[in-house]
Parts: structure tokens; sequence; C-alpha cells
């Protein structure tokens, strides 16, 4: 395995609120995350903070993850765990008010992958069969395509592109996505805040992907062209590589 991480502001927002990173269990399998804070004024990067610093502080005392079951409902609990503290967090501290991030969180082991989303922070994968989003955005825009009332086209400039129907910690409860894939030979997952996803078409994605350069000159050239086509939003990634030669607890 090989991965790499990578948070850029960006080039118009004062302040960085994304968060991500690449964790290692007690038996150095990976926890990639990427959260994309919002809410107030410096909350947004409160809430992605503690959105990540929870999965962290767990999976670092976690031993293997032996089946799809056991890393989906690690997943679930432990997520469900930090929106608690996040919603808690908000009702106590007056300028947290409203504070919530999106989360999108990848359990990586050598036999498959179980990702979790909330929000509209995103997973995609490179495989034999092609490059293709595995998760769904829990956006207006994309409630309004998938209804028919909008073109995917009419998406990607509507008004309302950034409006969130989930977030972690807005709510005592929440609701997200889980999905367990087979992870194999030479594959590649890439998570991203939708710094990258509103800004880098698909297309760009994979030709910058299926490059032959190093995976740390990938994530480099996705976010130089994310901030080259505007860079309105922070921009953060994780993109990781199933290399056999690599072992398990071993990255770059």
């Amino acid at each position: 395995m090989k991965a790499v991480f990578k948070t850029d502001r960006g080039r118009i927002r004062q302040h960085n609120e994304d968060n991500g990173g690449v964790f290692l269990n007690l038996s150095g399998q990976r926890l990639a995350i990427v959260a994309d804070g919002m809410g107030g004024h410096r909350a947004g990067d409160v809430a992605s903070e503690m959105a990540l610093t929870n999965l962290q502080v767990l999976w670092n005392e976690t031993k293997e993850i032996k089946s799809a079951d056991e890393a989906e409902e690690w997943l679930k609990t432990n997520i469900e765990k930090g929106n608690k503290a996040i919603y808690e967090h908000s009702l106590n501290v007056s300028e947290c008010e409203g504070m919530g991030t999106t989360v999108v969180a990848a359990i990586i082991t050598d036999q498959f992958t179980t990702i979790a989303n909330i929000g509209d922070s995103r997973c995609y994968i490179l495989n034999e069969s092609g490059f293709q989003q595995l998760t769904d955005d829990h956006s207006l825009v994309n409630e309004l395509v998938r209804t028919g009332q909008i073109s995917k086209e009419d998406a990607e400039h509507h008004p309302m592109k950034n409006v969130v129907l989930r977030a972690l910690g807005t709510e005592e409860k929440v609701n997200m996505d889980i999905k367990t894939i087979i992870f194999e030979e030479e594959d590649m997952l890439l998570l991203c805040s939708d710094g990258l996803s509103n800004k880098v078409s698909e297309k760009e994605m994979t030709t910058i992907l299926k490059s032959n350069r190093e995976l740390e000159e990938k994530a480099e050239a996705l976010v130089q062209l994310a901030n080259n086509n505007g860079g309105e939003d922070n921009i953060t990634i994780v993109i990781v590589q199933y290399l056999s030669d690599y072992p398990q607890g071993e990255s770059t």
C-alpha cells in the first residue's frame, strides 16, 4: 500500500476548514479521512478537526479488522460518537453554534475497502473497470438531479451547489451511507473535499491518476489544477494505491 494526504487553503479562503489524513491501527491497516467543515466564524475547522481527531484516536487503538461487517460497524459506531461530540460542543460553545462537517472515511485492508460518507465529500476508485464515484453527495443539487428536476449539466453551475442536506454534528442523530468494495492490486482510491471535485473534472482526475508520476506528484497536480481553475474553496485529498510490494503498514 502507498498513501498520500494533501490539503491546501486554496486561493480565496482566509482559513482552511478542511481536515484529513491517513492513519494506521494496531495491525497496520489504514483509515483514510477527509472532512470539510462549515458554519460560524472559524467554527468549521473546529468541527472538521473534532471529526478527524475522534476517528484517529479510536483507530489508533483498534486491533485487526477481519471482515466487512466489522469495518461497517466500526465506522457506523465511531462516526456516530463523533457526531454526538460535535453536536454537544456546538450547543455548549456559542461561537460554534450550528457548526458541522462533511466526512468521508475509508477502512482499507488487503481484501476490501469499506467507505462511509455524510455530505458532499467524495470517494472515487480507479480500477480495471475505469474511474467511478463510489459515494453519493448528500446535497440539494444532487437531489434535484436524482429526481429529474435539473440535469447534471445544470448542477455544475447551480447557485445552490454548496448546500448540503446532511452533515456531521448539526443534529443529534445522523444518517450515513456505508458500502464495501473489493480492493485489488493496482487499484487506487481518491477521497476529496468539494474544493477538488467542483473544480477538476472526472476526466482530468483520471488523466492525472493514470500518469507515470509518483503518488505525491499526482496529489500535487490535482491540487494545482483546482487552484488554476479558480481555487475558491479549500482543497483536500487522500490517494491510496494498492501495491503488493509495499507492506500494509508502510506508506509514502
